[in-house]
């Protein structure tokens, strides 16, 4: 059963095809300024990379292209397009309307396009990914995969805010939360290290990257996160502000001139990392200037590590204790001095670290970075969002 994942941009398409019995990636590439000049395919697949420059007009040409190089006569890893099963697609907004995958339908299409307010700058690049597939293959079966999905078990105290209640009722103002398939993959891996049944478990889930957000998850299910009715809200991260003081909005706005588009690009992609540290938006570079003695850049780490911890410690007294932390995505899986500046000073709720190991440990693994004594476990789990994409769509297209 071969099944192909679809995570569409305005102007990217990223793509891998699995094989779902043996649960390998047989190929995967990105498609790169589509629409814009200079278009171009990467592909990799059947011990081969290859890089195709030509021009796509639309996501329609993307999906073509991609098409072809699977089931190229020497670098493919398909004797025919008829080999795809089905197609799974990354869809970012399902509001309350998707609190699970679903087969893609007219209605569903239309559900999609009625959401597209709550998330204007993805679900409409989604649902191009969506129709050039469709245009293509008609014939083949496709699942949308929401990454609001997994977070819509969340309680009603925990997803309402403190606005007059028609602010929900007429205009779905409530908390969302994103990255849902990473919290669900990473979190699942951490009830299977931790080797004790799903019902009894207490795990916060950290998916830290350029966009990160933070997850309790209790008894396998999402019961609060950081992110809330955009990708705005939670920690600072890489170019976003995170949560914040909301008279700050107007009071800015009145202070330098701006108008909505003018503060929502502030807060989205001059904040964070980048407008704490002036330096990047991305860690390894913030890193540097600290270690070089870049004050700014020390306060930039030091705010994002705090505002971390501070949720895992929310996040503990809302599950009423804790078995497990997890840092997963590029800043997770990777950052070391994160990890450490994050677990600093979470003994109280029993986390013994070894930071020694944590300094060592092998990157791209699953590797537990607590000592074996430690009443919270400590993992490392490189997500694989694709993969539940792919096993969502393998599910229902069984059914």
């Amino acid at each position: 059963m071969k099944i192909l994942v679809v995570n569409a941009g305005s102007s990217s398409l990223k793509y891998q095809l699995i094989d779902m019995d043996s649960r390998d990636v047989i190929a995967k590439g990105l498609c790169e300024r589509i629409g814009i000049e200079g278009s171009l395919l990467k592909y990799k697949g059947a011990g081969h990379s290859v890089e195709i420059q030509r021009n796509m007009k639309d996501h329609t040409d993307a999906i073509q292209m991609v098409l072809d190089a699977l089931s190229d006569s020497e670098k493919g890893v398909l004797k025919s397009m008829d080999e795809i099963d089905a197609v799974g697609h990354r869809i970012v907004h399902g509001g309350e309307k998707f609190s699970k995958s679903v087969l893609i339908t007219d209605e569903v299409i239309k559900t999609i396009e009625e959401l597209t307010e709550l998330a204007p700058l993805h679900n409409p690049a989604n649902l191009m990914g969506i129709r050039a597939c469709r245009a293509i293959m008609p014939n083949t079966p496709m699942v949308g995969v929401f990454d609001t999905a997994f977070h819509q078990t969340m309680p009603k105290e925990a997803f309402l805010y403190g606005l007059p209640y028609e602010a929900y009722t007429e205009h779905m103002i409530r908390r969302y939360g994103f990255h849902g398939t990473s919290h669900q993959y990473v979190s699942g891996r951490a009830v299977a290290m931790l080797n004790k049944p799903v019902e009894d478990t207490k795990i916060v889930t950290c998916h830290l990257g350029n966009g990160s957000s933070i997850s309790a998850v209790k008894g396998g299910r999402s019961i609060d996160t950081s992110m809330g009715f955009t990708p705005l809200e939670g920690v600072p991260m890489g170019t976003r502000c995170g949560s914040m003081d909301p008279a700050i909005v107007t009071y800015l706005m009145d202070k330098l001139s701006m108008d909505t588009k003018g503060v929502n690009a502030y807060m989205n992609k001059k904040s964070g990392v980048l407008g704490l540290s002036g330096v990047s938006s991305d860690f390894r570079d913030v890193e540097g200037a600290a270690a070089d003695g870049n004050e700014r850049a020390e306060a930039a780490l030091n705010c994002f590590a705090y505002n971390v911890k501070k949720y895992i410690g929310a996040y503990s007294a809302a599950m009423g204790g804790l078995d497990a932390i997890v840092f997963t995505a590029g800043i997770g899986e990777n950052d070391r001095g994160v990890r450490k500046a994050v677990l600093t000073g979470l003994e109280y709720l029993g986390v013994d670290a070894d930071f020694e190991y944590n300094e060592n440990a092998p990157r791209g693994e699953e590797v537990e970075i607590s000592r074996p004594n430690s009443k919270v476990k400590v993992f490392v789990i490189p997500t694989d969002e694709e993969m539940v994409i792919a096993s969502d769509t393998l599910s229902l297209i069984s059914k």
